[in-house]
Formats: C-alpha cells, sequence, structure tokens
C-alpha cells in the first residue's frame, strides 16, 4: 500500500475513502475485529467539529476527523492499543492524523497574542489574523539509544513499562542540543556510564503525542550502572541469550533496535 501525503484535496473526492476519526483523544474503528475500508460515514461527515484531508492511500482519499461521539457502528478505544490493530502504513498514517488532530486542538489561539487562529490557506498551519504569527505542528525529537559491551545490552525499564518489559534508554532532546549531545547526556543521567561509538540505527514518528523517535546504538566505555531514581525502575546487562522481556518489534523502533543489535552481536559484526 503507497502512502502519497498532500495537505489539500485536489480534483474529485475518492469514494470510498479512509476515515481516520477521533473522540475524546481515542481512535474510533469500525466495530468487529476487522479493519475495514470504509466510505465517509455520513454520521462522521456531517458535522466534524475538526476535518483534515492527509494525502490518498492505495489511490483513495484520506480524512482525519475529530467528532464528538462515536456514532453507532464505532467503538472508541486509545490511540495506542488501537494502532496495533492496524497494518502498516495504516498504522502510520492513523499516527500522522492523531497529532493533526491534537496540533489543530491545542493551537485554537495564538500563543503570542492569544488571537483566535485560522488554518492557513496552503499549508498544515494555522495562522493568527492579528499578530501574524504561524503554528505549524509540533515535532519533539527524541533520541533512544542500546548501549552494548561485548555481548551483553544495557536494558532499562521506568515505573510505567508493562510489568517485566525493559527496553533500551531514551529521553528528549533539550534546546541548543544535538542529538549526539543528547545521547551522551541521557545515559549519563539516566544510568551514569559513558559510552563512545555512536551509529545511527533508524527513525519512527511516535504520537503519543508528537515525538520523532531518533535511534542509535553505543559502545560502553566506563561506568558503573545507577540508575536514576526519578526515571529508571530497574537497570542492568543483560546477555544477548537471556534477555528479558522486549517490545514487540511490530509497533516499536525498539523491538526492531534490540533484535537487529542482537543478530548483529551474534553475528560480530559490531
Amino acid at each position: 500500500m503507497l502512502f502519497d501525503p498532500a495537505v489539500q484535496l485536489t480534483g474529485a473526492a475518492t469514494d470510498p475513502a479512509w476515515v481516520i476519526a477521533f473522540c475524546e483523544g481515542k481512535l474510533l474503528l469500525p466495530e468487529g475485529d476487522a479493519i475495514a475500508l470504509l466510505p465517509l460515514a455520513p454520521s462522521l461527515h456531517a458535522s466534524p467539529q475538526a476535518r483534515h484531508y492527509l494525502g490518498r492511500l492505495d489511490g483513495l482519499d484520506c480524512w482525519a476527523l475529530l467528532v464528538a461521539a462515536p456514532p453507532p457502528g464505532w467503538r472508541a478505544l486509545p490511540l495506542r492499543t488501537a494502532m496495533m490493530k492496524l497494518a502498516e502504513p495504516l498504522r502510520a498514517v492513523a499516527g500522522r492524523a492523531a497529532q493533526i488532530i491534537e496540533w489543530d486542538r491545542t493551537h485554537r489561539f495564538c500563543g503570542a497574542c492569544g488571537t483566535p487562529t485560522e488554518l492557513h490557506a496552503s499549508d498544515r498551519a494555522r495562522t493568527c489574523p492579528a499578530c501574524k504569527h504561524v503554528a505549524y505542528p509540533r515535532v519533539t525529537p527524541a533520541m533512544m539509544v542500546l548501549v552494548w559491551r561485548d555481548r551483553e545490552l544495557l536494558l532499562a525499564r521506568s515505573p510505567h513499562y508493562a510489568p517485566g518489559m525493559f527496553s533500551a534508554l531514551a529521553g528528549f532532546v533539550e534546546a541548543g542540543e544535538s542529538l549526539e549531545d543528547c545521547v551522551h547526556r541521557e545515559v549519563a543521567e539516566e544510568v551514569a556510564v559513558k559510552v563512545t561509538d555512536l551509529h545511527y540505527f533508524g527513525s519512527q514518528s511516535w504520537p503519543f503525542p508528537s515525538s520523532l523517535m531518533v535511534a542509535y546504538t553505543a559502545r560502553w566505555v566506563s561506568g558503573e550502572i545507577v540508575p536514576q531514581a526519578s526515571e529508571i525502575e530497574a537497570a542492568g546487562w543483560f546477555d544477548i541469550d537471556a534477555l528479558p522481556g522486549i517490545p514487540p518489534a511490530r509497533f516499536s523502533i525498539s523491538g526492531y533496535l534490540i533484535r537487529e543489535t542482537v543478530q548483529k552481536l551474534r553475528d560480530s559484526a559490531l
């Protein structure tokens, strides 16, 4: 399936079309287990609180809608739960829609002067008619790093993780900081060790609510693990053949990062 992003509809709308609808921060899915390709249902399309064009998926229009209540035949699920039920690239389109809906909801007034904003005529933006301030959808950069030494990985868990689940270290990039600076700072803060040999792995849009996760691997240099009390519930070195529970590869870049690094260590490619 090929997705072509766009800000505005050009030409005639397709019928059927994909409907990515939200209600009170939750994603609406058709009743039942099947994720159906649906026309713009009148109960959704008639009077949405917000409506944004996303582009075309396999030649069919995609719309992001905000509605007041789920109509008959639809159910509201937390975004993470709902996205786990979707296949790519629909999952990515749903994540894009969630971020656009949330940006639109939180930028109805100008952050500079308080005037109600208006949708930009051609860009994905809201503009202030008074002071001309322009607000684009927010993207918050964050780094993820998997630290390794010999045949061991440094994995940690935060208090909000599922029981028994460990993952790579992660943290938000601060103002004036490069991604590499962020890696070194977050590793030092969260587990008190030093790293080197940073290698870029990949990135993932993470709509909780608007992050761009940029993943690295890094080799341990020195230091003993001291978990940051306010952020890390547990952390330790794990042999690649005795890992704890890790995130699924289907949904999270952390799952891919850990599994591919394990394979490279087995192949002695790191």
